[in-house]
């Protein structure tokens, strides 16, 4: 069976576990009862303190009335949580807390500087060098470190409101030392506004002087520079050579587009003198008054000429007259038109005239107002400076008047004010004797209930078989037979140093069996015994009688002789002790009568660090021991921890009334990790033979004297216990 699968075949018994609380049920209550007496003590007999709160808003206390002008409410940035931070640290300052100290005279109080007041205890432990001496720091130092301790400055979440909290033995001085901290900061946001303010009239008074100064002369160099350049301002603001080129360039449009005009109407009034054509569909011959009447004449010739072809003849001499006056028309018009021609042309001549005039009057001011528009640049520029001091000393003047304004009628708005005045409080914050005491008995009795439970954890106690476990049948270790026949035999002398064994052991006769056959039918025999031996019996009463907490087992015969170990531990057992064997053998033949297995972790795992206590601590299933067998981890890299032995003795020991240990065939210098106060050491045996002889010898010349021979001959092992898998 695996290690696994056995340690799975275990569980906690609930009803063992908190059976463990019923049984020490009264040192759970005196414990329970100690830790809430001390409480209420402290909690009775402590100095009472009393928390005063003062609290202040932040935040802009101008009116639109006395806002100064062009601003507005929206000018003003909202107050943030890094500002309320921010008047935090002002408000527990030492500055402030040094006025308030002052003005409260707190010096002069024990509350706040111990050395007026100083204990015994104090005086004994600042001698002894257990705490500093308060006369090696400066009283104003002494009274703003009690001062810190005792207030608490914090922003109330979500809000523009600091809490200032004070405690004191007095209520009615944290009361006060809270208002004077609230009071001496508002003063002081105060103060540093008149700071400010002075500090800006100050700073205005030589600057607007000075502006005043700059804008006249600003002012004077544009006036020079304009009258030294000539630059005459037009209608428009403009210069006067600008806004001339500017006439003179749409008079010169103007020529050049009547021009245009003649020259297209008398170029279209020759082509149709010259082509024959008639000049009704020219506009300007048209407008002729004189053409007008004579193209009336002709059209009413025409009309006569065809009202008298009805009845008259071509030839006829009044035909022949109206055609002819007809004919004298025509010329006239053509003549007219040639005079019309002749003005038109004249016309595009003069405005030709005009308009090569009008082009060089532009060319010459183009150059002018190209001055102009340079000389206009240095003058804007002047003009710039001058306007920006203007400006800058209006502004100035402004802030100044306002600034001087709220001097004189000492009216600075503090941005925060005290929400309520401070109360004095009623009822101490500390100390609450119901919740201290209170929470003192819950906590102690809570810590003893999970003591006692771990600790029955621990012990292994609490565990039980899981449901449906099994146990297959192991091999125990062949036991010796009991005795047959008891015989006598007076002892022999031996070497010089055995004898000296043999005076220390004991002297005379004792019985001991004939070692029992390993298979097949036993056949006792006699044999005499030359040493003094006990038998497991004896050993257990040795053991409880003596309040032994360690028991050494050194088997010199090898494994058959481990029985005696197994036998003597369970013996304890039953008589009510906790017993744990240790199993220290080569081939574990100690621990595995009392297991159902080889496999489980055991002392070289511990010692290996793969494995803690409670992996390794097993119980015996034959009896209420535990045992710990010799494991499965490598015993080359356990024996490098062997320094770790006297470390797990010392737990086992703590642990159980009786520690076991069963070394096999050891030696003195072996057993001397595993001997500590309240040792005993046994030598087991199975025949009294020159091997068993010489290791009480040896033990004994290297220091242990008191070595006591027994033999586990004549008993039997015990049933196995059903369902015992774990020790914890």
């Amino acid at each position: 069976m695996s290690v696994q699968s056995a340690a799975a075949d275990v569980d906690v018994d609930l009803r063992q576990l908190f059976a463990s609380l019923a049984r020490n049920w009264l040192r759970i209550v005196l414990v329970t009862l100690v830790v809430t007496g001390l409480a209420f003590a402290f909690a009775w007999l402590a100095t009472p303190q009393y928390r005063a709160v003062a609290k202040l808003e932040i935040g802009s206390r101008e009116s639109v009335f006395t806002r100064p002008a062009g601003t507005t409410n929206d000018d003003k940035p909202a107050t943030d949580e890094e500002a309320v931070a921010t008047e935090v640290q002002i408000i527990s300052s030492p500055d402030i807390l040094k006025q308030v100290a002052a003005d409260l005279n707190l010096e002069k109080l024990p509350e706040f500087d111990e050395t007026l007041k100083m204990s015994a205890l104090s005086r004994a432990l600042i001698l002894v060098g257990l705490k500093s001496d308060p006369f090696d720091i400066p009283p104003e130092e002494r009274v703003l470190k009690a001062m810190h301790d005792k207030l608490n400055v914090y922003g109330v979440e979500k809000s523009r409101v600091i809490a200032v909290e004070f405690s004191s033995e007095d209520p009615k001085l944290a009361a006060r030392v809270a208002d004077a901290i609230a009071q001496a900061y508002l003063a002081s946001k105060g103060n540093a506004k008149k700071e400010s303010n002075t500090a800006a009239t100050g700073f205005l008074g030589p600057e607007i002087t000075d502006l005043q100064n700059r804008v006249k002369e600003a002012e004077a160099k544009v006036a020079a520079y304009r009258a030294q350049s000539d630059l005459l301002m037009g209608g428009n603001n403009s210069v006067l050579a600008t806004q001339q080129l500017s006439e003179l360039s749409t008079e010169l449009s103007r020529v050049r587009a009547n021009r245009a005009a003649a020259e297209a109407t008398a170029d279209s009034v020759r082509k149709a003198l010259q082509n024959g054509g008639t000049l009704d569909s020219v506009p300007e011959v048209l407008s002729s008054e004189l053409i007008q009447r004579l193209l009336e004449r002709q059209v009413e010739l025409r009309a006569n000429i065809a009202d008298l072809s009805t009845t008259l003849l071509d030839n006829h001499p009044r035909i022949r007259a109206l055609k002819s006056q007809l004919a004298d028309l025509d010329g006239q018009i053509r003549n007219e038109g040639q005079k019309i021609l002749k003005g038109l042309a004249t016309q595009a001549q003069t405005a030709k005239a005009r308009e090569d005039q009008l082009v060089a009057e532009v060319n010459t001011l183009k150059a002018a107002s190209a001055r102009a528009g340079e000389q206009q640049v240095e003058l804007d520029a002047l003009q710039r400076d001058a306007n920006a001091q203007r400006q800058q000393l209006e502004s100035y003047m402004a802030s100044y008047r306002e600034a001087a304004s709220r001097a004189d009628r000492n009216y600075l708005p503090v941005d925060a004010r005290l929400l309520s005045k401070v109360q004095v409080p009623t009822e101490p914050y500390f100390p609450k004797i119901g919740p201290i005491t209170g929470a003192a008995a819950a906590a102690s009795l809570l810590l003893m209930a999970i003591g006692t439970l771990l600790k029955e954890l621990f012990s292994g106690r609490a565990m039980r078989p899981a449901a449906g476990a099994r146990f297959e049948p192991i091999e125990q270790v062949a036991m010796p037979v009991a005795r047959t026949e008891p015989t006598v035999a007076e002892a022999e002398d031996e070497d010089s140093d055995d004898s000296v064994a043999e005076d220390r052991i004991g002297q005379g006769a004792a019985l001991a069996p004939a070692p029992a056959e390993r298979a097949g039918t036993e056949a006792p025999r006699p044999w005499q015994s030359r040493l003094g031996e006990i038998d497991v019996d004896k050993a257990a009463e040795k053991l409880i009688a003596s309040g032994a907490a360690r028991a050494i087992f050194v088997s010199p015969e090898g494994d058959e002789a481990a029985a005696t170990a197994v036998l003597v531990a369970r013996e304890v057992s039953d008589a009510g002790l906790r017993v744990l064997l240790l199993d220290l053998t080569a081939s574990g033949a100690a621990s595995r009568p009392m297991l159902d297995s080889g496999l489980f972790p055991g002392i070289t795992n511990l010692l290996a660090s793969e494995a803690q206590f409670s992996d390794v601590i097993h119980p015996d299933l034959y009896s209420d021991a535990h045992v710990i067998p010799v494991g499965t981890a490598d015993p080359v890299k356990a024996m490098r921890a062997a320094d770790r032995l006297p470390i797990i003795m010392q737990s086992l020991t703590t642990a159980y009334d009786l520690v076991v240990v069963e070394c096999g065939p050891a030696d003195a210098q072996g057993i001397s990790r595993l001997v500590g106060e309240g040792t005993e050491v046994f030598l087991s045996m199975l025949e009294a033979d020159d091997e068993v002889t010489q290791a009480a010898v040896k033990l004994i010349e290297n220091g242990y004297p008191d070595v006591t021979l027994v033999t586990p001959v004549g008993r039997e092992p015990g049933n196995p216990l059903p369902g015992r898998r774990s020790a914890a």
